[in-house]
């Protein structure tokens, strides 16, 4: 798939939204759909088969969580969907990301920032489909197989949690993983959000160069964390 063959699906009920991201994205390469409504979202995906899709949650005949929900759990759709939205709320940032989010941006967004996510989230869903054993990101290097951790050639003991934390963070590298998803895979949802915290804090000491200022694992503040994707 090239960035020129790419289909975009931009779903927004704003004419001067669609025409920013019609604009923008088809200077970048990108082939642009364009929905005002959840129902005219639901026939173009039928119809058209976009490769991605940017969604307003604010659309005026279906909550844009809804219709996230309906595509994800009812019509399994597996494609990258980044959600645009003017909301920034915590509770609504976790709510989209645990329905099925790739990747959340506030507007008023830049394009240059939105191009980037964009990549990123291609990029991440043609990854999931390879299912590559060993996952590297600058001097990290994760080997799934052998369950071995390197930072350059020297190798990094974890403990189990730690490990945990990391493997579910590599396998969704470049996406923002909520807490709660967090603890759900590694703990069954049997801990608080403090306990990972601290647990993410030791896993930064031992694979980051500077744990205050980390390279590999970022926080998305009150949302959850984000593992730099594959280069």
């Amino acid at each position: 798939m090239t960035t020129s063959a790419v289909k975009i699906l931009v779903v927004d009920d704003e004419p001067a939204i669609r025409k920013l991201l019609r604009v923008g994205l088809t200077t970048e390469g990108y082939a642009v759909m364009e929905a005002i409504n959840a129902k005219e979202a639901i026939a173009k995906v039928s119809a058209d088969q976009p490769d991605l899709i940017l969604l307003d949650l604010g659309l005026p005949d279906m909550p844009g969580h809804d219709l996230l929900g309906k595509w994800r759990n009812e019509g399994n759709l597996d494609l990258p969907i980044v959600i645009l939205s003017s909301r920034t709320d915590e509770t609504g940032i976790v709510r989209a990301l645990e329905t099925g989010a790739d990747d959340y941006v506030t507007k008023p967004f830049g394009m240059k920032e939105l191009a980037a996510r964009i990549r990123v989230a291609l990029r991440h869903r043609l990854q999931q489909q390879g299912e590559r054993p060993i996952f590297k990101t600058g001097e990290l290097s994760v080997d799934l197989v052998k369950r071995i951790v390197k930072i350059a050639d020297r190798e990094i003991k974890l403990s189990p949690k730690e490990y945990d934390i990391l493997r579910v963070l590599v396998q969704h590298a470049g996406k923002v993983i909520t807490h709660q998803h967090l603890l759900n895979q590694v703990w069954a949802g049997s801990t608080d959000v403090q306990y990972l915290r601290v647990y993410v804090r030791q896993l930064r000491q031992k694979i980051e160069r500077s744990p205050d200022q980390p390279q590999y694992i970022t926080t998305e503040t009150g949302v959850g964390y984000r593992l730099r994707e594959v280069e």
